[in-house]
């Protein structure tokens, strides 16, 4: 009996000592782990908290500067701040501008273009200067992102490219690009009440865009201050394609807006590229046939002059 009582012992011993062991690594792990491992609640919640505060200021300083590229080199957001668009732009619409696009292909009649009129043409909408260092920040922040007007930026339609004779007007009051009449009753200016539509133009032109050159109108005649009220100006009321800066294409604000600007098919008539394609061969085409009589009549002065001589 004593013997199986004593050989009870040591096993009794060692069960326990086995039920230690796991209650002895219990506290060593413990200890091991770090207070943000016991508690989701604790430590470890406050230092991503921490974490996140520290690296906001850095993902806003990349989102500008990553903005401000493709604002430089791509696309640009502009306030729509004058009638003279209308009724395709609405004043206070915002326009994407494609700065790419000319990069890639030429300028065409019925792109509308955003252009920089710094020392050619006067504004078309006064703002006063903010006076205030902060105000100044608030509004140069606004144009850079297209939320405030740019009294130096000017959008048109693009009417003549380099090279194109644009008149006005022919017998039926339409404006003719190198003899070819617009059909322009899909984007003029009509009064949303009367229904009444601008006519092309109530003066009166006849120009030749010079190479470089741009002849741009806006879509509201009446109130436009186009290139048809800058004749006097060095380029005859042309504007350089240097000062372009790019082709508004998509309306993005207000959302009721949203759409896209595409070219009027009237400009795609294959008539007028090829009036402006035969427009540089004419004055060669003439002088041919200029030159044609004189040939024959010089030809026949040395057949004489030759007759006479033999004889």
């Amino acid at each position: 009996m004593r013997s199986e009582a004593e050989g009870a012992v040591p096993h009794e011993k060692q069960a326990v000592t086995s039920g230690q062991d796991p209650a002895a690594d219990a506290p060593s792990t413990a200890d091991e782990a770090t207070p943000e491992e016991e508690s989701p609640t604790g430590k470890r919640k406050t230092k991503k908290q921490g974490s996140f505060w520290k690296e906001l200021p850095v993902l806003i300083g990349v989102a500008l500067v990553l903005a401000l590229i493709i604002k430089a080199f791509a696309v640009q957001a502009f306030y729509i701040p004058s009638a003279s668009m209308e009724n395709t732009l609405q004043i206070g619409d915002r326009v994407l501008v494609n700065k790419i696009v000319y990069h890639t292909r030429d300028i065409k009649r019925g792109d509308i273009v955003v252009f920089n009129g710094l020392d050619s043409w006067d504004p078309e909408v006064d703002y006063a200067e903010p006076s205030n260092p902060v105000s100044k920040v608030f509004r140069a922040i606004g144009t850079t992102f297209g939320v405030a007007p740019n009294e130096k930026d000017y959008i048109k339609r693009v009417i003549g490219i380099p090279g194109d004779r644009v008149k006005c007007c022919d017998a039926q009051g339409r404006i003719t690009v190198n003899g070819v009449p617009l059909d322009e009753k899909s984007y003029l200016y009509s009064d949303p009440q009367t229904g009444e539509q601008n006519k092309p133009s109530n003066e009166t032109f006849d120009h030749t865009v010079k190479p470089g050159q741009l002849w741009v109108m806006g879509d509201h005649r009446e109130v436009s201050s186009d290139s048809r009220a800058h004749r006097g100006d060095p380029g005859g009321g042309t504007i350089p394609v240097s000062r372009v800066i790019g082709r508004a294409f998509v309306i993005v604000w207000p959302l009721d807006r949203l759409g896209t600007l595409p070219i009027p098919k009237t400009f795609e008539r294959p008539a007028l590229n090829a009036a402006a394609a035969l427009a540089p061969a004419t004055p060669l085409a003439l002088g041919f046939v200029g030159a044609v009589p004189i040939v024959l009549l010089h030809r026949r002065l040395r057949v004489r002059l030759g007759r006479t001589r033999d004889s």
